[in-house]
């Protein structure tokens, strides 16, 4: 679990933001303006910030300006290479575009809290532990063996954990966009990780849609 500072001045983005990180586990504090952030920045220590770059009183490149060190990902409109570019080189971690998907922002804060946080390098649960870094899963000590799409499949599941994906969702995730198959085979898949890790409960199937790996992380 990650703290995380949201600065984001639209409040449904906010609260969008806000409902789906924490359905994945981390803590949240939400902010609508760059002063109110430089005054959270100076409260509280977070390990994560999500900055929006148009902000009112003071914008997000100032915000940043003041607190480099602190691990930053800039959401925002400004889709410009300029804007994409000076983000960047002034040192933030990463730079995501309105319009966005929530799973592509799910898979970006995890993929800064991997580089800025080295202890967060896999996740457990129910006696299953899979290392991001080796690319492995373990059940009860001992070492599964899983194909790559199945590694990566059980991969996807714990990052976006607690959020429902569809079978469609996650043939794009997996397999990719050029994939020819049909959805039969994220079942077949998901029924071979359910045996081989034992997570029958925890991986659960979600009626007419997909599936949602549930844990209170």
């Amino acid at each position: 679990m990650a703290n995380i500072l949201i600065v984001e001045d639209e409040e449904p983005v906010n609260e969008l933001i806000r409902r789906n990180l924490e359905l994945v586990g981390h803590q949240c504090r939400s902010v609508y303006d760059g002063k109110t952030a430089l005054t959270a920045l100076a409260e509280c220590s977070f390990d994560l910030m999500v900055l929006d770059v148009m902000l009112p009183e003071l914008d997000g490149f100032e915000v940043f300006k003041q607190n480099r060190e602190q691990p930053t990902i800039f959401l925002t409109a400004r889709s410009g290479l300029s804007d994409r570019l000076r983000g960047l080189t002034m040192g933030a971690d990463d730079y995501i575009v309105k319009p966005f998907e929530m799973l592509e922002l799910l898979a970006r804060v995890e993929a800064v809290l991997r580089r800025t946080q080295p202890k967060r390098n896999g996740f457990e649960i129910a006696r299953v532990r899979i290392d991001f870094d080796s690319r492995r899963i373990w059940r009860d000590g001992v070492e599964t063996e899983c194909s790559p799409k199945e590694y990566e499949l059980f991969e996807t599941l714990v990052i976006n954990r607690n959020i429902a994906l569809s079978r469609e969702r996650l043939l794009e995730l997996v397999w990719g966009y050029d994939f020819e198959g049909d959805t039969r085979t994220v079942d077949v898949h998901i029924q071979r990780l359910r045996k081989k890790l034992g997570l029958e409960k925890q991986i659960r199937t979600v009626y007419k849609l997909g599936y949602r790996l549930e844990t209170e992380q």
